[in-house]
């Protein structure tokens, strides 16, 4: 991950640092298989107003959130995603862009490159049918594959996170390519039963245990949610409201407090005992090798992979 500027003393309501601002459900892609957010080329961009997120990012700062995402969708089609991204450093923040990199300005290329940024993609296979396959866009393999390199040929870290979607998807021989091509923060998952992946009602047995530790994420309309992954799970909203006060309330407690913790207990990333034990004592949060949020990037709070 980039360095990130020292800390603020205070110490966020909740324990909150690192806050997902998940600002748009438009993306080129049509990912029907496993989107958390159900995201898609027809949908919006939300209630929340550029002023709005200006807000909640001037608060974040305030109150002792040390970093901030960028998700959808895909977060560079909002028409302020460079304009946010900019307050966002400007108040000291460090910043990650969770993009699917099947189309890249170049004057995102520019913002990339600027101190305490850094990218997270999905990546699912290592050839055109496999990744064209899960993301519904023919060509994005080898759009999302030409971007990589580039970021790292610019010297931008790239956090990339590959879940295992369909059978036969050859995700270790796509670990193996992105090793391959210098990328060394990869993060491995399955499938989360949240948005398009839900089979019923969404559950959290199906988040990796680390939701609303340490993190927290604001969906399109301003709800706040435990992460990305449980945007089932609501506990208030940042419109005519604020983060102090949703973190400080009775709902983000027991929203919490649903939420099975991930147990240590020697466990890898890959095996069963590794997932949310209900009832067990946590003796450390096990990180998966999955993609963020609780894992399509690797964050500071969480784990697990989803795409965007």
């Amino acid at each position: 991950m980039t360095a990130l500027l020292k800390p603020p003393a205070n110490t966020a309501p909740g324990g909150v640092t690192f806050l997902e601002l998940e600002i748009t459900n438009r993306c080129q892609l049509t990912c029907s298989s496993h989107c958390y957010a159900e995201a898609g080329p027809t949908k919006g961009h939300g209630t929340m107003t550029a002023d709005d997120w200006k807000q909640v990012i001037d608060e974040a700062a305030r109150i002792g959130v040390t970093k901030v995402q960028f998700i959808g969708g895909e977060p560079t089609l909002h028409p302020q995603f460079t304009e946010l991204v900019e307050h966002a450093l400007k108040r000291g923040l460090g910043v990650q862009v969770y993009s699917n990199l099947y189309k890249v300005r170049l004057e995102h290329w520019e913002l990339f490159e600027r101190r305490g940024v850094s990218l997270a993609t999905s990546y699912y296979a290592d050839t055109d049918k496999g990744h064209d396959a899960v993301t519904g866009r023919k060509g994005s393999h080898a759009a999302t594959r030409a971007n990589i390199i580039e970021a790292l040929r610019r010297g931008i870290h790239v956090q990339v996170g590959i879940v295992d979607v369909l059978e036969g998807q050859r995700v270790d021989q796509a670990r193996a390519e992105l090793e391959a091509l210098g990328v060394s923060d990869i993060n491995m998952d399955r499938v989360r039963g949240v948005g398009n992946a839900a089979k019923l009602l969404p559950s959290t047995s199906e988040l990796c245990g680390n939701c609303a530790n340490g993190r927290a994420a604001i969906m399109p309309d301003g709800t706040v949610t435990p992460c990305v992954l449980g945007r089932f799970l609501p506990t208030g909203s940042v419109k005519g409201g604020s983060l102090k006060t949703v973190f400080e309330s009775d709902r983000w407690g027991q929203v919490k407090q649903l939420i099975p913790p991930r147990v240590r207990s020697g466990c890898t990333p890959d095996e069963d005992s590794c997932m949310p034990s209900p009832g067990a004592a946590p003796t450390g949060a096990c990180t998966p090798a999955d993609s963020n949020d609780c894992d399509p990037s690797r964050t500071p709070a969480c784990n697990p992979k989803y795409n965007s």
